[in-house]
C-alpha cells in the first residue's frame, strides 16, 4: 500500500517529512524589529499593521518609536544594551479601534449575588512605514 509521503516521493522527488524539515531551517529574509511600546515589547515589520494600546495620537498623524530592543537586519541580528543606539521605528496611525467584548460575571452561590459587567479595550492601529538604523 502507498502512503501519502511515497507517493510525493514519487511525482516530486522528495519526501514531504525531509522538505517541512528544510523549510524550518531556512533563514528568513526580512527585517524586524522589537520595540517597546508604553511597556509592552512588540515585534514590528516594514509595511505591517500593529495594533498596541490606545495611545495618545491622533488618527493619520506620524509616530516614531526610539525605544528599539532588537534589530534584525536581514540576518544581521544586534541586540541592545539596553537599546539599539541610532535605531528608529516611524509609523502612521490609521485609526483608534476597540476590541471584542469580555465579560466579567461574578456570583455567590446561595445568597442571590450576581454581577454582570462588560469591558472593550481600547487599542490604536498603527501602519509601519520604516525601520532605520
Amino acid at each position: 500500500m502507498l502512503t501519502k509521503n511515497m507517493i510525493f516521493k514519487m511525482l516530486l522527488g522528495f519526501s514531504i517529512k525531509s522538505h517541512i524539515f528544510a523549510l524550518h531551517f531556512q533563514k528568513k529574509t526580512t527585517m524586524y524589529a522589537i520595540v517597546d511600546i508604553a511597556g509592552k515589547q512588540y515585534r514590528v515589520e516594514k509595511d505591517k499593521y500593529l495594533y498596541t494600546d490606545h495611545l495618545q495620537v491622533d488618527a493619520g498623524e506620524a509616530i516614531s518609536f526610539d525605544k528599539v530592543l532588537l534589530l534584525d537586519d536581514y540576518g544581521k541580528v544586534s541586540v541592545g544594551a539596553p537599546t539599539v543606539a541610532g535605531a528608529k521605528v516611524s509609523g502612521k496611525v490609521l485609526e483608534h479601534v476597540r476590541g471584542d467584548k469580555v465579560l466579567v460575571f461574578k456570583k455567590k452561590r446561595r445568597k442571590g449575588y450576581r454581577k454582570l459587567n462588560g469591558h472593550r479595550q481600547e487599542y490604536t492601529k498603527v501602519l509601519i512605514e520604516n525601520i532605520s538604523k
